[in-house]
């Protein structure tokens, strides 16, 4: 197994925004010069490049246009278990976090993280350990001894909580099922099923819970810095 520090490492960033894919390769490929790396604009992509060549690790986005994530990362874990993977999300909330790792991630970090924090999370991981970005760690831990209280969305399905996340931002139901390979009423249905989950009589009540808790798509990300 790689360790992640002097091996040949080869990792696939998948991220639909072109800017934090470049800015990611320079991070990386400038921490070690033996490391291999390969961007993929989505989920379909990442599948193929997966398929014609192994990965050590793959640095995946959770919010992107063609396949979420999560969605991603359980394809990775059962076509791919060698390969490891480390979430890369500008979702800071420990909601977040607790569904990737459940959906079978290595580690997470946020975007807005540093340069540094990035490439230990690399090495942590390929050398076949977990990691949590800083910001999240406290957090994620009252999350799971109870001591911090669940959010109302915290009871949606991993499916439902992605709807909702393109409703909030601003996406028409015809472009979430295109996006999602559903049909509009099976969208409408999960929609029908959020509003009821969450007690909001209103689509704009649901945008405005949804605005509030930050469950809205993620703009480019700023590169981390040193």
């Amino acid at each position: 197994m790689n360790d992640g520090e002097g091996a040949a490492l080869k990792l696939l960033i998948v991220d639909d925004h072109a800017i934090v894919r470049e800015g990611l390769q320079r991070v990386l490929e400038s921490a070690a010069p033996g490391w291999q790396v390969a961007e993929a604009a989505g989920g379909f992509q990442a599948l193929d490049l997966l398929r014609r060549q192994a990965f050590d690790l793959a640095i995946i986005d959770l919010s992107m246009p063609d396949m979420s994530g999560l969605e991603l990362l359980r394809r990775v874990r059962a076509d791919h278990p060698k390969t490891k993977v480390l979430v890369l999300s500008m979702h800071a909330e420990e909601q977040y976090a607790v569904r990737a790792f459940k959906a079978g991630a290595n580690g997470y970090v946020t975007k807005d993280s540093a340069a540094a924090e990035l490439v230990a999370a690399v090495r942590k991981v390929a050398g076949g350990g977990a990691y949590v970005s800083s910001v999240l760690a406290e957090s994620l831990v009252q999350h799971l001894n109870g001591a911090l209280e669940t959010p109302a969305h915290a009871h949606l399905s991993d499916r439902e909580l992605e709807v909702l996340r393109r409703l909030v931002a601003g996406e028409r139901p015809t472009d979430i099922a295109r996006a999602l390979h559903l049909s509009v009423k099976t969208v409408s249905t999960h929609k029908s099923r959020i509003q009821a989950k969450l007690r909001l009589p209103t689509t704009a009540a649901l945008i405005r819970y949804g605005v509030e808790q930050g469950l809205g798509g993620d703009a480019a990300a700023p590169m981390p810095g040193p």
